[in-house]
């Protein structure tokens, strides 16, 4: 299992920042999930208006906008 999920689709910019934001940040043992929510309605109707989303494996979510910081400080927490 992914250790973080960053939810988002096919064309969105701010999913495509969010994840080069997050790359750095991730060591090379963690694990990034992406996971389009194109793929499920559930998540359609969860997330179509606050995509991306980062989420660790408590199901604590950390929504965009956010900064390389802000992410940082996100990873450390749930370590």
């Amino acid at each position: 299992m992914a250790k973080w999920i960053l939810y988002h689709t096919d064309g969105c910019h701010l999913c495509e920042q969010a994840e080069q934001l997050l790359k750095p940040l991730l060591s090379s043992t963690d694990e990034l999930q992406l996971i389009d929510i194109m793929s499920d309605d559930a998540l359609i109707l969860e997330y179509q208006i606050s995509i991306p989303v980062l989420k660790n494996q408590q199901g604590q979510q950390l929504f965009w906008p956010f900064t390389a910081p802000q992410a940082q400080q996100f990873l450390a927490q749930a370590e």
